[in-house]
């Protein structure tokens, strides 16, 4: 019989592709996992896990509302004390707020609105109107009064009292 001289066939190497496979998949969940632990420590949270209410309310939250304005024609014009002297003051001025009602109120109520932002303004001394802060602090308290004065009435309140022209003599 002849005998097979051939040399016997190699077992079959496992293929280094499956090796090479596994270690990818191993290697990418490592930094995947890596990633998300990173995250998670700097408080950033993970992706996809929050809660969906919470999510919502952000996007709710961060919706922009413009101002609108009103603009008060005439100005404000009245004595304050320097001094023992009478020195004048004359402002105008404008109403912001986020809510058109609130203007509209503020229009409907101007007559007593001006008649209480003068007893403000006269009520200063006119060393004080003369320095940014206290213009700043006139601003605030005529915000304050105005919006006690909408208050009173049922209407809603401004955000700011602003100075369009302000000069005092």
């Amino acid at each position: 019989m002849a005998e097979n001289n051939a040399p016997p066939e190699a077992p079959a190497k496992k293929g280094k592709l499956k090796l090479i496979l596994m270690l990818t998949v191993v290697l990418v969940l490592a930094v995947g996992l890596s990633v998300l632990g990173t995250m998670w420590f700097l408080g950033g949270g993970i992706p996809g896990m929050g809660d969906a209410e919470q999510e919502d309310s952000e996007e709710q939250d961060e919706v922009f509302v413009p101002s609108t304005y009103t603009v008060l024609e005439k100005a404000l014009v009245t004595t304050v004390q320097a001094e023992g002297r009478q020195r004048y003051a004359q402002v105008y001025l404008a109403f912001e707020s986020q809510d058109p009602a609130a203007l509209a109120a503020a229009d409907r109520h101007m007559p007593l609105l001006r008649s209480q932002l003068i007893g403000v303004l006269g009520g200063r001394d006119f060393n004080e109107l003369q320095t940014p802060e206290g213009r700043k602090s006139l601003a605030n308290d005529m915000l304050t009064t105005v919006n006690s004065a909408l208050e009173q009435e049922g209407e809603p309140p401004l955000l700011a009292v602003l100075f369009r022209n302000f000069v005092v003599q």
